[in-house]
């Protein structure tokens, strides 16, 4: 267990997006968090005390989260050396980054001399077997994309919070770093070998017999050429019964791709349905949940209005709006009209 409370690292990032995992901790476990660190040029905050490190170590962090993501989950020579930092000052060092904080010799060699430790977040469980597809009780909804970063954990966790609220047992299943921070568990499904992706999340989320509900964390999409092959390996493990769309309106082009549009709703949808009617063929759509954090409230709403029009199915911002509408589908089995159109 990492220990806490965390200092969350922002570093130099511009990008909103590359501080998603600093900003889910702020957000999902505000009361871990001591405060941000960030140098002058950062232009982002989240709200937190801005502190540097000797002086978080003073008010009880325990742990720096470098909590950015960049492409390729690179560490740079710039954080190395903030994590340096850090770790002089008594602070154990946190990261989800494909880079490992134990390849580095001098944080290696900083964390042995004064007893610290280096948790490195992505990494895959030992002995993970390929997956099967064979039928496994339980109830399982899965969320998917039509981009990267547009809320999959957010509208999973908003999920397991309000089945949960309902007297009902659910678990978050967490498939990403951030999820895995929060959580404090699950399987980082970007790490994982290829063959073993479906077999890893059978595993995450294994058959239960209790009536409850394993929430899924989804990663990239269908539609994405960089993450694709996740995602599938994902649709073909969680086996669900459920689906949920995710999306953030007005992107305009997939993460990383500048001129590669982002899918259509329907047509994401349904090839969402598609693939995973390999191993769960009973699986249907039971929502739609939008990030509206670019938009006005009313037009936020009036968005979701439309697009449950359109779509046939309870459509929402979590984080705005909540999910009970999603949740009264997802419980009352009713088949969407989009279901009903797909599979003809």
């Amino acid at each position: 267990m990492i220990a806490s409370p965390f200092l969350l690292y922002l570093g130099r990032t511009a990008d909103a997006l590359g501080i998603k995992t600093s900003r889910g901790l702020a957000a999902f476990r505000p009361e871990d968090c001591v405060g941000e660190f960030r140098h002058d040029d950062c232009p982002l905050t989240l709200g937190l005390p801005r502190l540097g490190m000797e002086e978080a170590a003073a008010r009880g962090a325990r742990t720096l989260v470098l909590g950015i993501a960049g492409p390729g989950g690179r560490l740079p020579a710039d954080i190395v050396e903030d994590a340096a930092a850090a770790l002089r000052a008594g602070l154990n060092v946190a990261a989800g980054l494909h880079e490992r904080l134990r390849d580095q010799p001098l944080l290696a060699a900083l964390a042995g001399e004064r007893g610290l430790q280096l948790f490195d977040v992505r990494e895959p469980p030992p002995n993970l077997r390929v997956g099967t597809g064979a039928p496994r009780p339980g109830r399982r909804l899965l969320t998917v994309g039509t981009d990267c970063s547009v809320g999959k954990m957010y509208s999973t966790l908003a999920l397991a919070r309000a089945i949960a609220a309902r007297g009902i047992p659910a678990d978050f299943r967490a498939t990403g770093q951030t999820g895995i921070l929060i959580a404090g568990a699950g399987v980082p499904v970007d790490a994982v070998v290829a063959d073993f992706i479906s077999g890893a999340i059978e595993q995450l989320a294994p058959e239960r017999h209790d009536g409850g509900w394993d929430l899924i964390e989804g990663q990239g999409s269908l539609f994405h050429p960089s993450f694709a092959g996740v995602s599938l390996g994902l649709l073909h493990g969680a086996q669900p019964e459920a689906l949920v769309l995710c999306h953030e309106p007005g992107r305009a082009h997939m993460r990383g791709l500048p001129g590669r549009a982002l899918p259509d709703l329907a047509e994401c949808l349904a090839a969402n349905l598609e693939a995973a009617r390999l191993t769960s063929p009973d699986v249907r759509a039971v929502g739609i949940c939008l990030n509206s954090s670019g938009l006005e409230r009313d037009d936020a709403l009036r968005l979701c209005a439309r697009t449950e029009d359109r779509l046939g199915l309870p459509c929402t911002d979590p984080h705005a709006f909540g999910v009970e509408a999603i949740v009264d589908l997802l419980l009352c089995r009713a088949p969407s009209r989009l279901d009903t159109n797909v599979s003809n």
